[in-house]
């Protein structure tokens, strides 16, 4: 069992305590947990404890800028109540927005406290509560403190909303929700092994690179630094990659880049079909939950003649790699994985979405290509009626 599961047992099995101070004062000495004001946490967790009539409360739980600094933990805020101990997962991702001293709250300008009511109790259908809460903070593991601030900037100073959602067009969507047909009848033509086999070949190529990317720390930089070892066009660029690679070069002491902030990594077009396809590393001794799509892009996408999007799964363990799959977004497990983040990236968008690391894993394990073409719509309808 983990600490975290061991804390969120041991709290309930204190239900109807009532005493604030007495609860905190066994967590803390029982859990061995360093103080840093009204927070205390550990090397597995932060938390906050806090007292009401009720499951509602409106205290001043944190200021935004001490939540950064544990918001790589799981933040949990208990809440004693005479009858019973509520706990909630209050990372970022958690948080509507900052209600208090937030006036000046910028990008770069943290500032401001949230208060209990900012909690967010429901995520997409998943209750903010302890059976969830590791499944949650999977969910924002993956966004982090600094995906997370512009949307409360936004949201707590009520910004006007940037952008705009892809507005499907009666045409359009006839074309989009023939995707899990394309999609079909992709996976089981040649051009789905040639792509399968074009991506094979830059792995087997880059085999011992992308095991000495693999043990970087920093999720974002290790996952962007394996997929353009495999997808990059810039060969000058990943030589340099591949040079600091083999010398054991740290993270920061890596070559700068920036990779396009586009739908897939690899385009390959064929006479029936144009296929964008997203490369994803599942470290597999890791719980992660990586990022999946922009809706509105996608969508956009997918209105295009001849679309396919597929997925591009790299399994690694520390001194192997496992296995690769490439999957239609469709797939059915992966489709029933799919988390849509309709709040996180602003009110003038569909929103994100992520998969859970379990499903793939498992695909990696034991691939799987079948797609539901009748879910496959619903889920497509669902994304176009948002």
């Amino acid at each position: 069992m983990s600490r975290l599961s061991e804390l969120l047992q041991f709290v309930v099995t204190h239900h109807g305590l009532n005493d604030k101070a007495k609860l905190t004062k066994l967590v803390v000495e029982i859990f061995g947990l360093t103080r840093d004001r009204s927070l205390y946490y550990c090397d597995d967790f932060a938390i906050r404890f806090s007292s009401g009539a009720g499951s509602s409360f409106s205290n001043t739980i944190l200021s935004l800028s001490n939540l950064k600094k544990v918001d790589h933990l799981p933040f949990l805020v208990c809440l004693v109540t005479p009858t019973e101990n509520h706990v909630f997962l209050a990372n970022t991702t958690l948080l509507r927005k900052i209600s208090h001293s937030s006036q000046e709250l910028r990008v770069d300008n943290i500032k401001g406290s949230f208060n209990g009511s900012d909690i967010i109790r429901d995520l997409e259908g998943i209750t903010n509560e302890p059976a969830n809460i590791q499944r949650l903070f999977d969910i924002h593991r993956e966004i982090g403190f600094e995906g997370n601030l512009p949307r409360l900037v936004e949201w707590t100073n009520n910004i006007a909303p940037t952008g705009h959602k892809f507005v499907v067009l009666p045409e359009m969507e006839a074309m989009i929700l023939d995707a899990p047909s394309r999609a079909a009848k992709f996976i089981i033509s040649a051009d789905a092994v040639t792509l399968k086999k074009e991506l094979d070949e830059r792995v087997e190529r880059f085999n011992n690179e992308i095991l000495v990317a693999s043990m970087i720390e920093n999720v974002n930089v290790r996952g962007r630094i394996i997929e353009y070892l495999i997808a990059g066009d810039d060969d000058a660029l990943r030589e340099r990659l591949i040079t600091a690679l083999q010398n054991r070069t740290t993270a920061k002491g890596l070559p700068a880049f920036r990779t396009e902030n586009t739908l897939g990594d690899y385009q390959r077009i064929f006479d029936e079909y144009f296929t964008e396809t997203d490369v994803k590393t599942k470290i597999m001794i890791l719980s992660s939950n990586p990022k999946a799509y922009n809706l509105d892009k996608i969508l956009e996408f997918l209105a295009t003649e001849k679309s396919v999007f597929m997925f591009y799964f790299v399994g690694v363990d520390p001194a192997r790699l496992v296995n690769t799959i490439l999957v239609s977004m469709f797939q059915t497990d992966l489709l029933r994985s799919t988390i849509l983040l309709k709040h996180w990236s602003g009110r003038n968008s569909r929103g994100v979405s992520q998969f859970e690391g379990q499903t793939i894993e498992a695909l990696i394990k034991e691939p799987k290509y079948d797609v539901n073409k009748v879910s496959a719509i619903e889920f497509l309808k669902r994304l176009i009626a948002l």
